[in-house]
């Protein structure tokens, strides 16, 4: 993050407020989107054209504060939230919740105080029945049982204390990302501070988790996130500090990453002005997508479908300030980025055969947006 704290990159004032939440669902052939928003409201809801491309806002969804993080349960039936707060019921960690999703509203079901300060990110396990949070702040994971969307107390927990070269951003373990190996056997947990992945192989039934490995990648490189190809044995690991993207094999007996490339993002590195964020892959795994703030801007590639090699398509600015997340929306014909120093979601559009973004893109107002979720 750009000569500043990650603490005060996280206060970014926002120019928008929105209003009450509107509980109806959108209408036609629009529908609703959760934005997860660092700020005091924490979800918010939006209603989504795709004929048109356009965003409406539908009010405050979830008052929970500082949302770094939303998802789906594969039923749609319950949405989870990661709140990076320094104190979440009277404890001092961060926090996870569940929600139900009823009639384009949400209503709390369940909460949580994860392993520590900061909980900036969650993933569910392909089964539904295990969640892992990741503190920044805290340099923590933990897992928590899921039974009808509710969450349990944690069941296991872990606070590493791994650190890198760079004195500003390694002074200590930093737990970004959680993600789950495609036979869902094993999870992973990215380090930025320990630049390194722990790898463990996972009871879902239980919530259980057990060492089983480690990447560890370039000094100083500070791997943020993690993402597997839908070849099964290809993923790209995002290098926050040095913005490159690792290719690595998966290796299905044991779990373990192996490293078979790197890709750089920018032809210059300056001193930290650049950092690496997130990855989108198309659901046929054709294209790979990777943002990078600083210069701020979406990074397109062709893959090989076989190894998940990258060859370089274009480079499209993001159209604002520090793209935090970006997805594709299920038509896959429009890339949203949520731009979280600039408050806006920009959308773009995406050719379907060169995976090329338009460099006309429009823009919509919103609060820190942080996470979005169709």
């Amino acid at each position: 993050m750009a000569n500043r704290s990650r603490r005060s990159f996280l206060k970014t004032a926002a120019a928008v407020s929105v209003a009450a939440a509107s509980r109806a669902l959108p209408q036609g052939n629009r529908r609703r989107v959760f934005i997860g928003s660092n700020k005091p409201d924490g979800v918010l809801a939006f209603d989504w054209n795709p004929d048109t491309a356009e965003f409406t806002p539908a009010g405050v969804a979830a008052k929970i504060a500082n949302v770094d993080w939303i998802i789906y349960s594969e039923d749609r039936k319950y949405l989870f939230a990661a709140s990076e707060v320094d104190s979440f019921n009277g404890n001092p960690t961060g926090g996870v919740a569940s929600y139900t999703v009823e009639n384009g509203g949400l209503k709390l079901l369940s909460s949580q105080n994860s392993a520590a300060k900061g909980t900036c990110h969650i993933a569910l396990d392909h089964t539904g029945h295990t969640l892992i949070s990741a503190d920044y702040g805290g340099g923590s994971a933990a897992s928590f049982r899921v039974k009808e969307g509710k969450l349990s107390k944690a069941i296991w927990a872990e606070h590493y204390t791994e650190h890198g070269p760079n004195a500003e951003r390694q002074e200590a373990a930093h737990a970004h990302f959680a993600s789950y190996s495609p036979d869902n056997r094993f999870a992973y947990i990215n380090d930025l501070g320990g630049d390194c992945i722990h790898i463990y192989s996972l009871d879902a039934a239980t919530a259980q988790l057990k060492p089983a490995g480690k990447y560890t990648a370039q000094p100083g490189a500070g791997p943020r996130t993690l993402h597997f190809h839908p070849n099964g044995t290809a993923a790209y690991s995002m290098n926050e500090l040095n913005s490159t993207v690792d290719v690595l094999k998966w290796n299905k007996a044991d779990g373990s990453l192996t490293f078979v490339s790197r890709t750089d993002l920018l032809p210059k590195m300056g001193q930290w002005t650049n950092t690496g964020c997130d990855t989108v892959i198309t659901k046929d795994g054709t294209n790979v997508y990777f943002a990078n703030r600083g210069d701020d801007f979406i990074s397109a590639f062709s893959v090989n479908p076989e190894t998940g090699a990258l060859t370089p398509i274009a480079r499209t600015p993001s159209g604002g300030k520090t793209p935090r997340n970006f997805v594709l929306d299920p038509t896959e014909k429009w890339m949203v980025v949520a731009n979280q120093n600039s408050d806006q979601l920009t959308v773009f559009s995406r050719d379907l055969h060169t995976g090329e973004l338009t460099h006309e893109p429009r823009s919509y107002p919103c609060p820190a947006p942080m996470c979005i979720l169709f």
